[in-house]
């Protein structure tokens, strides 16, 4: 990290000067994804290799560095809007220093564009409602995370781990995890957004209740709204976008969402993620399922779709993916329902009607209600959160660790 600061301080200065403009960030984008190209896929890229054509290449074990994929394309974002702005570049490295090592997202997001805190940078103001407003933020991420995430993971990990499940615990699998990525995902940007603010930093945001999206497209505007932005703003825009010939444009869809997948990590699993949401946007695109956003049946369609994509990130090998969704769709002989089905239903069913709930937007429709601006309501929602906060403790002190999911990227 402290290279990487070091390094494109000294690029982002010499961006200043016009001469070999484009050369220079070519080195300066090269320079930072080689490094994350080293630490994170020259293993993966060499156990390939090994395997399809049995050579025996030595892996280098290298651990992988705490946030750098995030941060890899913080700093390559700021490469390229000092590249449009010269005028923006940071003349002090501490400040640059700060940008890229803040702790609040450094480790799981949101990915923050340096042109939109480059003001904050040098010129935020801390305040005491700022400092309430980041802190219940705060507060309402962790809940998510330890009430909600890691109660419905136990569920997921029965399923994807378990042998010899049934139909049921495989279906109820899905949704789990499903809904524990979200709660642990947004959670986790809440708690960031929040201790941003308590600091006096405004960071975008990353989710809007993705899980209402009536189409794969409207869903990728909902999920995780910071990286999809960076790969449309750098990455698509800059191929061209839909403003070229409809066999480029499947073009610029497929390198995405190949880079999509291959960003979330080192494995062939999250290349076939990638690659099977770039079939479902050319589908939504270039065919009639596109119409599907208009219908009522296009929520249920997402979910589904969504959900089976799911089912590749969360399980260990392509070869566990596929047989966990032959015994989804009775393709594989499995018994319809069995007994730790009904103790997982038993268990779970709290948190799956709490998450399903949850991840719509009924409680910012409630706070828009007349009624919910009443000084009785004001307290009475203190005291919840309060309850609620209570509660987030007794679940942290009675649990085991269990890390934020994105951790691993």
């Amino acid at each position: 990290m402290l290279v990487s600061i070091l390094v494109n301080w000294l690029l982002g200065l010499s961006l200043q000067k016009e001469r070999f403009l484009r050369g220079k960030v070519v080195i300066a984008i090269s320079f930072n994804l080689i490094i994350l190209f080293i630490f994170k896929y020259y293993d993966f890229l060499v156990e390939s290799v090994n395997n399809f054509l049995g050579f025996s290449i030595s892996v280098l074990g290298l651990e992988l560095p705490i946030g750098i994929s995030f941060y890899t394309f913080q700093v390559i974002s700021y490469i390229i809007d000092v590249k449009r702005k010269p005028e923006i570049a940071q003349k002090n490295p501490i400040y640059l220093g700060l940008y890229i090592s803040c702790f609040p997202q450094l480790v799981a997001g949101p990915i923050v564009r340096y042109e939109s805190v480059a003001a904050q940078i040098t010129g935020r103001k801390e305040s005491w409602d700022l400092f309430t407003e980041g802190l219940k933020r705060f507060l309402w991420g962790l809940a998510k995370k330890v009430i909600l995430a890691n109660n419905l993971s136990v569920i997921a990990d029965l399923a994807f781990d378990g042998e010899n499940i049934s139909v049921g615990l495989a279906w109820m699998g899905m949704v789990a995890y499903t809904l524990q990525i979200y709660f642990d995902f947004s959670g986790y940007s809440d708690m960031a957004i929040g201790l941003g603010k308590i600091f006096g930093f405004r960071f975008p945001e990353n989710f809007n209740y993705p899980y209402i999206s009536r189409s794969v497209t409207e869903f990728w505007r909902r999920w995780h709204i910071s990286l999809s932005s960076w790969f449309r703003d750098y990455v698509y825009i800059p191929l061209g976008g839909n403003r070229v010939s409809p066999l480029r444009h499947v073009r610029n869809l497929f390198i995405v969402w190949l880079l999509t997948g291959i960003w979330h990590g080192a494995s062939w699993n999250f290349v076939v993620w990638g690659l099977l949401y770039f079939i479902l946007l050319f589908l939504e695109k270039y065919t009639p399922l596109g119409k599907i956003q208009s219908l009522k049946i296009g929520r249920v369609y997402t979910l589904l779709a969504v959900g089976i994509c799911w089912v590749f990130f969360r399980a260990p090998t392509l070869t566990e993916a596929v047989l966990y969704l032959e015994t989804m769709f009775c393709l594989s002989p499995a018994s319809l329902w069995n007994a730790e089905a009904t103790v997982a239903l038993t268990n779970g069913a709290i948190y799956f009607l709490l998450g399903i709930v949850l991840s719509t937007p009924i409680f910012p429709w409630l706070t828009k209600r007349s009624w919910s601006k009443k000084p009785c309501i004001k307290y009475l929602a203190a005291g919840f959160q309060l309850v609620v906060f209570l509660l987030t403790i007794g679940f942290i002190l009675s649990s085991d660790y269990d890390p934020f999911i994105y951790f691993n990227f």
